[in-house]
């Protein structure tokens, strides 16, 4: 993670500059609704690579917004929102519920979450993208 400078012109500033970027949001939204193993991430979010998660998951941890913890009893950690990021929740619901209304105004479409991801399934596409099957 690169260093933050000392001044900012404005609050906004500095929250996009750690916020920055197409996927953090994207993680911490979906980190929002309850921690997450690595796998079930990367089902979640089929348009990110292996590699840009764990990058993006490195960052948050380094900007303390996210703690990778073991489980007792299982062989895979989890990640969830530490209390720094807990204070995001009404942000990323802001912007995922002007997402939702500028869907139709935008006349694109927003896929359902999976009920489960761990019941998904992921397989590539022909276009090289990941795509996830029940």
């Amino acid at each position: 993670m690169k260093r933050l400078p000392k001044l900012f012109g404005c609050p906004v500033e500095l929250s996009l500059e750690i916020l920055g970027g197409k996927w953090k949001p994207v993680i911490l939204a979906r980190l929002k609704e309850r921690p997450y193993r690595y796998s079930e991430l990367r089902k979640l979010i089929p348009n990110l690579s292996t590699k840009m998660l764990t990058e993006r998951l490195h960052d948050l941890e380094a900007q303390g917004l996210v703690v990778r913890r073991g489980v007792a009893g299982k062989p895979h950690a989890v990640y969830r929102l530490t209390a720094r990021a807990e204070s995001l929740k009404p942000v990323l619901q802001a912007l995922h519920d002007w997402g939702r209304t500028a869907a139709a105004e935008f006349k694109v479409r927003i896929a359902p979450p999976p009920a489960n991801p761990e019941d998904m399934e992921e397989r590539p596409s022909r276009r090289g993208a990941h795509q996830l099957v029940r």
